[in-house]
């Protein structure tokens, strides 16, 4: 894409982190922003401006383009009751997560979506987590690892983008650079509409097939969340980009939580305790 050997790309942006770790900013960090989160932040908090320039030295020119939502925290061979049973795990993770579960004493794997199935099968990794129900269930994952657990802490919402070489970009017409745009902007929508009518009946489906679906313990997630925190704060003293990234992300970050703390999360917690 840098060189212009190919002219676009669709994809995860966290793929690419070991180039830089702001890549992953764009797609989505352990304990970040959800998905509606994320496009508020995008389109009109300064986040699509902010990646822009920062990937302006890749010659990309990005566009959002879709969303799966929260994933699920993926399949286990055997149950996890404290922070404790992660140490030596070897667990199929994408990406930028694999950082903390690390610092959390997980073994990161990024085994390809093929090979998960005959890796857990075999005993080779002893977890793995894809995306959600709806992708996990095409992969068969609860036969070989029954306990399915919630939630992905490291994916509240994972954004795709639309890669542009940026020389190619800029040889397209105004026309045709409004039909990217829109084109682009329906996609987003219409991804993350098709994950949240698919994974219901999907989830239903695994569970009925046997699927045992367990929470992460809460030390569990009070653990990650802290190393989380902790390795943002190393990145933003060594790596200039993610800190200029990340501070602004962490701002709105914050701002978005405590008003859906009155309104969304609210509601929802009330209609969810209701018998529907």
């Amino acid at each position: 894409m840098q060189a212009g050997t190919v002219e676009a790309a669709h994809t995860a942006p966290y793929y690419f982190f070991a180039k830089d770790e702001t890549f992953a900013i764009g797609g989505a960090i352990p304990f970040g922003l959800n998905s509606r989160q994320m496009s508020a932040w995008t389109y009109e908090g300064g986040g699509l401006q902010l990646m822009r320039e920062f990937y302006a030295r890749y010659n990309i020119v990005n566009f959002p383009c879709g969303n799966t939502g929260a994933q699920m925290g993926g399949w286990l061979r055997q149950e996890i009751r404290s922070v404790r049973d992660l140490r030596g795990l070897k667990f199929r993770i994408g990406g930028f997560a694999g950082q903390v579960l690390r610092r959390v004493g997980g073994e990161p794997l990024n085994i390809p979506a093929g090979e998960i199935y005959q890796a857990l099968e075999k005993g080779t990794i002893d977890a793995a987590e894809w995306i959600g129900p709806y992708d996990d269930q095409k992969l068969g994952l609860h036969k070989v690892a029954p306990y399915y657990y919630y939630p992905g802490w490291w994916e509240g919402g994972l954004q795709l983008d639309l890669y542009v070489n940026r020389k190619a970009y800029e040889a397209l017409s105004p026309e045709f650079k409004a039909v990217v745009e829109m084109a682009t902007t329906f996609a987003h929508v219409e991804t993350q509409a098709k994950y949240d009518v698919r994974n219901p009946a999907a989830l239903k489906q695994l569970v009925a097939a046997g699927a045992k679906l367990r929470p992460f313990p809460g030390d569990v997630m009070t653990e990650a969340f802290k190393q989380s925190m902790l390795l943002y704060e190393e990145l933003s003293e060594r790596n200039a980009s993610w800190r200029k990234v990340y501070a602004a992300y962490a701002r709105f970050r914050s701002e978005q939580n405590l008003w859906f703390r009155f309104t969304e999360a609210t509601y929802d917690r009330f209609m969810q305790s209701q018998r529907l």
